[in-house]
């Protein structure tokens, strides 16, 4: 598989532990075998709790492990305006809209009766009620909180499916429109402090390097559904 490209994308917000480790050297291996490519991106759009040292620490320890890739690596930092070209493409197709609401505010919309309903909960916590999902909207928010209306999103998406190879899970998974309702909603594609997300920021990274497998942990398994 010479078109097969795997990444490794960290955040330097500490050091990198065992799991990391068998990350990268999984993906590092995959690609060797299979003669394809192996990647490094530096995801630090959390510049709050990003420090240089723990990027430096990260290239060490790589390094000790035998890890290899190609230069340059991608750090996210450097892509904000991909991301803010990929939110006025979005807001353009009326597929976002401005949020106001506080963590209390979603906690306590959640927490109003509803006889034989319980509060869904997706890779982000607790569902988002839409609350602001038809609040009026003009230009695009610079410094607001934005989410996806998944409703309008999964008129030109639908049902999507990705090939999981663990093996208490391997197979072709499938989410429906109805899923993606229910069981993940509304997400943030962009913070007010960030001007991105990590969900946005992954996919248009990418679909930008070509990634064709990703490793990943299986506390980001729900979320994968988000990222095709």
């Amino acid at each position: 598989m010479a078109g097969l490209v795997t990444r490794f994308a960290p955040s330097p917000t500490g050091p990198l532990h065992l799991g990391h480790a068998f990350s990268a050297l999984l993906g590092f291996d995959m690609a060797q075998a299979a003669g394809g490519r192996f990647l490094l991106r530096i995801e630090d759009i959390d510049q709050t709790r990003s420090r240089p040292a723990w990027e430096a620490q990260i290239y060490d320890d790589l390094r000790w492990l035998g890890i290899n890739w190609e230069s340059p690596v991608m750090r996210q930092s450097d892509r904000m305006p991909a991301y803010q070209a990929a939110l006025d493409d979005l807001w353009a197709r009326g597929l976002l809209y401005p949020c106001s609401c506080t963590r209390r505010d979603i906690e306590q919309a959640l927490s109003a009766p509803q006889e034989g309903v319980s509060p869904a909960h997706g890779p982000d916590g607790p569902v988002y009620p839409g609350t602001c999902r038809h609040r009026p909207t003009g230009p695009r928010p610079r410094d607001a909180v934005l989410r996806l209306n998944m409703a309008a999103a999964l008129q030109i998406c639908g049902d999507t499916c990705f090939t999981e190879s663990a093996s208490d899970l391997a197979g072709t998974i499938t989410t429906s429109a109805q899923a993606y309702q229910t069981g993940i909603g509304d997400i943030v594609l962009a913070r007010r402090e960030m001007g991105t997300s990590y969900h946005l920021s992954v996919v248009i990274d990418d679909a930008a390097q070509g990634i064709s497998h990703v490793m990943r942990g299986a506390d980001l398994f729900e979320a994968t559904r988000i990222h095709i």
